[in-house]
C-alpha cells in the first residue's frame, strides 16, 4: 500500500492523481496506524516548517514516520516533506525537525548576494551526484519544477542525490537506504515527475 500523508499542508490530491496516472492506487490516510500499516510512504507538503513539524508532532505522525525509517520501507519526502527530515528548520525562528537525517533547511540568499528572486519557482535542471531508484530510466539534466524559498544543507554529503543550480548549487533530491526526498515536485514535473513517482512505487 503507498500511503499518502493527511496533516492539512498539502495538496492530496494532485499527488494521488499522478500516482493513479502511472497506474499506483495511492491511499489518503490521517492516523498513526494507518502510517504504521503502510509499505510505501509519502510526506508531501506546502507551507512553512513550523507549522507543518508542529502539526505533524501534534497528531502523533512523527513516531510512525520515523519508525517507517528506521525499518528502510520506502518513502518519499516532497518539498515540505524533504526539509522536515533534517535536524533543524529556520524559517520564522529555529524548529526542530525529525531529525532522520543530519543538517539545517535554511533560506535562500541569493536574492541578497546575486538578485535572484526567492522563492525559487519553475523549472530547474536535475544534475546527478549519486544513484537514486527516483531516477531509474531518467537521463541526467532534465527539468523539474520546483517553488520553494529553503533548502537543504545535510551534514553528510553522502545523502546527496542531485543538486541543482540556481545562483550556486543546492541540493535538490536525497536518498538514504530506502528513504528518499525531493525539493522538487513530481506531480508538476509533468512526464519526469510521473516517471519518479513510478521508480518509488516499484522500490
Amino acid at each position: 500500500m503507498i500511503a499518502i500523508i493527511d496533516y492539512g499542508m498539502a495538496n492530496l490530491r494532485s499527488v494521488q492523481k499522478a500516482f493513479a496516472e502511472v497506474g499506483q492506487t495511492a491511499e489518503i490516510v490521517s492516523t498513526p496506524e494507518a502510517i504504521e500499516k503502510a509499505d510505501h510512504l509519502v510526506l508531501p507538503g506546502v507551507g512553512a516548517f513550523k507549522d507543518a513539524i508542529a502539526t505533524l508532532r501534534d497528531k502523533n505522525f512523527d513516531e510512525p514516520i520515523i519508525g517507517h525509517i528506521k525499518k528502510d520501507k520506502p518513502m518519499l519526502g516532497i518539498c515540505l516533506g524533504l526539509q522536515m527530515l533534517f535536524d533543524v528548520g529556520y524559517e520564522d525562528g529555529e524548529h526542530k525537525g525529525l531529525g532522520v537525517l543530519a543538517g539545517t533547511c535554511v533560506r535562500f540568499d541569493v536574492d541578497e548576494t546575486m538578485h535572484l528572486k526567492v522563492p525559487h519557482m519553475g523549472w530547474n535542471q536535475l544534475n546527478r551526484r549519486a544513484e537514486t531508484p527516483l531516477l531509474k530510466g531518467i537521463a541526467d539534466g532534465v527539468g523539474v519544477y520546483f517553488v520553494h524559498g529553503y533548502h537543504v544543507v545535510p551534514a553528510d554529503d553522502s545523502v546527496i542525490a542531485t543538486t541543482t543550480d540556481y545562483g550556486r548549487p543546492f541540493v535538490s533530491s536525497i536518498r538514504r537506504g530506502n528513504l528518499m526526498a525531493t525539493q522538487f515536485h513530481p506531480e508538476k514535473s509533468q512526464k519526469v515527475g510521473l516517471q519518479i513517482l513510478a521508480n518509488f512505487a516499484a522500490v
